[in-house]
């Protein structure tokens, strides 16, 4: 086996029956739930048991990836959602019109980022015009992490499943 085939058998584009894959799949999950609108969970939970510096560090963070998220999409959000919009969408025709393997993968993983994506936005608009403070902030930010880990399991539900039926449904044997 050369140089070739061994970098191409660890790169291997089948992804429903690649580790590679569902390691990917776990830490994008992993870290989509403990980064709430960009600010680290664990500050959350410490701003709750401490109150005190702790809130004052969480309200901080808070307003700063307000102020962020919001210039960002001002600025260019309609040019963004477009252009993602086009994306997610020749990316999910590639995977289930065409059938590439690697195209469902990354549309089964995009789709529903998207949807957290769109629920953290809707979630700035709200801290943005309401500013709630201590408890209510943490709350908020709370039940908004539970949305995001919910979606996550069932994404990953939904795509061992269908990873499973893609598995099972090649001809290995070529009979």
């Amino acid at each position: 086996m050369g140089l070739y085939d061994s970098v191409f058998t660890l790169i291997d584009l089948r992804s429903f029956s690649n580790l590679w894959f569902w390691i990917v799949l776990a830490v994008t999950w992993s870290v989509a739930s403990h980064y709430v609108i960009g600010v680290p969970f664990d500050m959350v939970l410490r701003a709750r048991r401490q109150g005190g510096a702790a809130m004052a560090d969480l309200e901080a963070m808070v307003e700063l990836q307000l102020r962020r998220r919001t210039r960002i999409f001002t600025s260019g959000g309609v040019w963004l959602v477009g252009l993602w919009a086009g994306l997610l969408t020749v990316v999910s025709l590639l995977g289930f019109w065409y059938r590439i393997e690697f195209a469902q993968a990354v549309s089964l993983l995009a789709v529903p980022l998207t949807i957290v994506m769109a629920l953290s936005l809707r979630l700035t608009a709200r801290l943005r015009a309401e500013r709630p403070r201590a408890e209510a902030l943490t709350r908020r930010l709370t039940w908004h992490r539970l949305k995001i880990q919910i979606i996550g399991v069932l994404s990953i539900l939904v795509t061992a499943l269908w990873g499973m039926w893609h598995n099972l449904s090649l001809n290995v044997l070529g009979t």
